[in-house]
């Protein structure tokens, strides 16, 4: 496969993973915020597969695997928060004992639209958060990516 090829397949990646996210959304799978900052990067190699069109390859693909690589680093900080292997925001993460003082009133209150917290795991398949997926794919993207560079500059 040419270098473009493989520029547009490492876009076609992330295009995909947001259209997924945006899928599961749409039937309910509220994202957090850290799953949020994690479109941004895709979004961003997306446009980095449409530059390789526009301007040397090379250009295109550095710029496609920083962003998947960015996009894989919150991914496994991300997975770290939710396993508990370290602490998250204060703007998405809450203490353990952070419930504490509330009323069963306050805790099923619908008023304004629910938080999802960074922090909390949910297994989505095999045993794996999408966060988890989103770190893994991302990765092979990036190799993708890195293929596209070297035969860029070759």
């Amino acid at each position: 496969m040419t270098g473009r090829g493989m520029a547009f397949l490492a876009a076609g990646g992330s295009a995909a993973l947001l259209a997924a996210a945006h899928i599961f959304e749409a039937f309910g799978w509220e994202p957090c915020a850290m799953c949020l900052w994690q479109r941004w990067p895709h979004w961003a190699a997306i446009g980095a597969g449409g530059l390789a069109l526009l301007i040397p390859l090379s250009i295109a693909a550095l710029l496609g695997a920083i962003a998947s690589a960015t996009t894989a680093g919150i991914a496994v900080y991300h997975t770290g928060v939710e396993r508990k292997w370290w602490d998250g925001p204060a703007s998405c993460t809450t203490p353990g004992d952070a419930l504490t003082g509330l009323s069963g009133a306050d805790l099923l209150s619908v008023d304004g639209p629910a938080l999802v917290l960074c922090d909390q795991f949910t297994p989505f398949l095999l045993g794996l958060s999408m966060a988890n997926w989103n770190a893994l794919i991302s990765l092979g993207l990036f190799a993708i990516w890195s293929v596209a560079l070297g035969k860029g500059r070759g």
